[in-house]
């Protein structure tokens, strides 16, 4: 490996290089065709989405070089004086190309000065300016600001790109992953192509050979192993507390991060209800676990009387936002285990045991 950081190293450099965002694509290139390139576009979405990516291929698309691109990040950027800088420069004429773009990322961040001062710009600016606003987060932004942007929205890209984004990459590199492997990486990423990258990049570095298994990868990223969830997915189906509070010690005794318990935990009980509630749907479902996860899904879903049911994962749901704030980490998810597993589980018992 080299020292470049595999987001810089595969970020895509072209329309087709895009994944996950081919409603924007689309709209992008038709505007262009056309000779319909708006001048100020605002790109919404969470973090890793690939907004600045984009922006930067759609400089490049409507022929901007890099002397004539601009890229201003907001957060350290964000004051009045800022923004009355960019208006006197935005008057001068491109080095090199037709147009200058300007890319203001977290765009949210601007001060209410800084915002009124760059209405008049952003709705009549110099015709050789294209200004492209970022953000992650959409809401902040003034009415007035959005009014005078073409919208897109960036979607989070699926468990399955990303996976096959961590397979293609990591082949790239020379390492071979399992299947879980990769589908582990993916679903740790949530939704993000950088931290994805992250993931793979931290896993590469620490192993010994080139091939990762997926003990490995649970290991480096202190995910629990699918044989503890799957003991404390039977626990929690046969109501078993002390099973269930002693396999969630154990992993956290062993290392597991508890919020990525938390996660991968409740990735198996959904899986669950829907193979239990929703068999077509469920065949997508079911492609993202392994085939161990998969035959422990199928045993509960099928499994008659069960204690695997919404109200459950609505209160695991209830402890998974509550991580993190206590001083014993584990300790909203034993909470949610002892009212859910403990004399029956219902609201009527949880008096029983915690007054």
């Amino acid at each position: 490996m080299t020292g470049t950081v595999l987001y810089r190293k595969y970020r895509p450099l072209h329309f087709k290089d895009v994944l996950g965002q081919e409603h924007v694509v689309t709209a992008l290139k038709g505007a262009i065709k056309a000779g319909n390139v708006s001048h100020a576009y605002l790109f919404a979405g969470t973090r890793g989405t690939g907004k600045t990516s984009l922006a930067r291929i759609m400089a490049r698309e409507i022929g901007t070089s890099d002397r004539d691109l601009h890229e201003i990040d907001a957060a350290s950027n964000r004051g009045v004086d800022d923004i009355r800088t960019l208006r006197e420069e935005v008057h001068s004429m491109p080095f090199e190309s037709p147009q200058k773009v300007y890319i203001i990322d977290e765009v949210h961040m601007l001060t209410k000065e800084a915002f009124n001062a760059l209405l008049k710009t952003l709705e009549e600016p110099p015709k050789h300016v294209v200004f492209i606003l970022a953000t992650t987060e959409f809401e902040k932004l003034p009415d007035t600001i959005v009014s005078r942007c073409q919208s897109f929205t960036f979607k989070k890209p699926t468990l399955n790109i990303l996976r096959d984004m961590v397979l293609r990459v990591s082949k790239a590199e020379g390492f071979t992953l399992e299947p879980a492997s990769a589908e582990l990486i993916a679903l740790l990423a949530d939704g993000s192509f950088r931290d994805t990258h992250g993931i793979l990049q931290k896993v590469i570095a620490s192993s010994d050979d080139k091939k990762i298994s997926l003990a490995e990868v649970e290991s480096i990223t202190g995910a629990p192993r699918s044989a503890e969830l799957i003991a404390l997915l039977d626990a929690v189906a046969e109501h078993d507390l002390d099973g269930a509070l002693t396999t969630v010690r154990k992993m956290a005794e062993a290392g597991a991060d508890v919020a990525v318990m938390m996660t991968l935990f409740l990735r198996l009980l959904r899986a669950v209800l829907i193979q239990r509630t929703a068999p077509l749907f469920a065949k997508e479902v079911m492609n993202e676990l392994s085939e161990v996860e998969q035959e422990a899904v199928l045993r509960h879903a099928q499994a008659t009387p069960t204690h695997i049911h919404s109200k459950l994962l609505l209160r695991l749901l209830e402890a998974e936002q509550q991580i993190g704030t206590t001083l014993i980490p584990s300790l909203p998810l034993e909470l949610a285990l002892i009212e859910q597993c403990g004399e029956g589980g219902d609201a009527g018992s949880q008096k029983k045991l915690i007054p």
